[in-house]
């Protein structure tokens, strides 16, 4: 039997298109199901609110439901495992920060996750500051009370934080301040503010959502603010660089899946998330009014991160903290 050229180019055709179909398929039919967004933090913290206030605009944009699991604990290890882990389809996504993908590499000798390589950065979502605040009892209204108060009184401050950019905020502070005020571990940003408030830590350096609920609430005193500058969503709290020079720390959430997750379905969700914090009630509910919207998508968030990782790293090294 002799075939014609149109018949071989037409076999060649058809055996090619099946490589081609999945993969547009795949983009075209997700998502098909619900999807999970795991917080590797506690319920009520910056990345619990901004996850959840995210997640019911995505609902409407993809729709499906869009469920948040908080998985709390060893410096958000514990939920990043379970995203490094899950399958790698889009249905399991983290609202990671720079904390479980940029600083915990050099906080820990061994972390039960790589943060570089088990991970595909979808989307930064938004950038915000911590805030110092203090028991209500503490005798001190400034940040240059609080200075001098450390220094005379030698032992008797501790500093209580539950993430790593609240660890490097009070250990900078101890490096720029010439301070030496004790770290209390937490596994929980609310527990640790709690403690605060009722006078068993005296100070702490939450992000800027929770620490405005306590302060509006009369729960503990503001000083200051963790940027190289007052922010404008609080501009009554004076930044600690103003006191403190050199300081500064800013902080990020983002969206990661996990690694090997299909470059088109990486794009939906990126544009999906893009979509919804155009949104303005969107961002008022992600954000409190207290951080800000920040998008950076996949390849320019991705190289985002690597700078991110190779800053916390310096400055974790710089303010002598040494890997637990």
């Amino acid at each position: 039997m002799t075939l014609s050229r149109r018949t071989v180019i037409a076999g060649a055709a058809a055996l090619s298109a099946p490589s081609l179909l999945p993969r547009a398929a795949l983009a075209q039919a997700f998502p098909s199901k619900p999807i999970k967004i795991v917080v590797p933090f506690a319920a009520g913290s910056a990345t619990d609110l901004v996850a959840r206030g995210l997640g019911a605009r995505l609902q409407d944009i993809l729709k499906q439901p869009i469920v948040v699991d908080d998985k709390p604990g060893a410096s958000g290890q514990l939920g990043a495992s379970a995203v490094a882990t899950a399958p790698a389809d889009g249905y399991t996504l983290m609202m990671g920060t720079n904390t479980t993908n940029a600083a915990n590499g050099a906080l820990f000798k061994k972390l039960s996750y790589d943060p570089d390589k088990d991970f595909a950065p979808i989307m930064r979502c938004v950038t915000g500051v911590n805030a110092l605040v203090v028991n209500n009892d503490l005798p001190v209204k400034t940040v240059a009370e609080l200075v001098d108060y450390a220094k005379k009184n030698p032992g008797k401050l501790n500093y209580a934080e539950a993430s790593a950019s609240q660890r490097l905020s009070g250990e900078m502070f101890n490096k720029l301040a010439g301070t030496k005020i004790e770290r209390v571990p937490y596994k929980a940003s609310p527990q640790a503010l709690g403690d605060v408030a009722s006078g068993q830590v005296q100070l702490m350096f939450p992000d800027l959502p929770q620490a405005m609920t306590q302060i509006e609430a009369g729960r503990v005193r503001g000083l200051a603010t963790t940027g190289p500058t007052r922010t404008s969503v609080a501009p009554n709290l004076p930044a600690i660089a103003e006191t403190v020079p050199g300081y500064s720390l800013v902080y990020w959430l983002a969206v990661f899946a996990p690694a090997g997750t299909p470059a088109d379905i990486q794009k939906v969700l990126a544009d999906a998330i893009a979509e919804a914090m155009k949104d303005p009630a969107t961002a008022k509910a992600m954000t409190q009014g207290r951080m800000e919207i920040s998008p950076l998508p996949l390849q320019q968030f991705a190289a985002y991160v690597k700078e991110q990782t190779a800053w916390w790293t310096s400055e974790i090294k710089a303010a002598g903290i040494e890997p637990e």
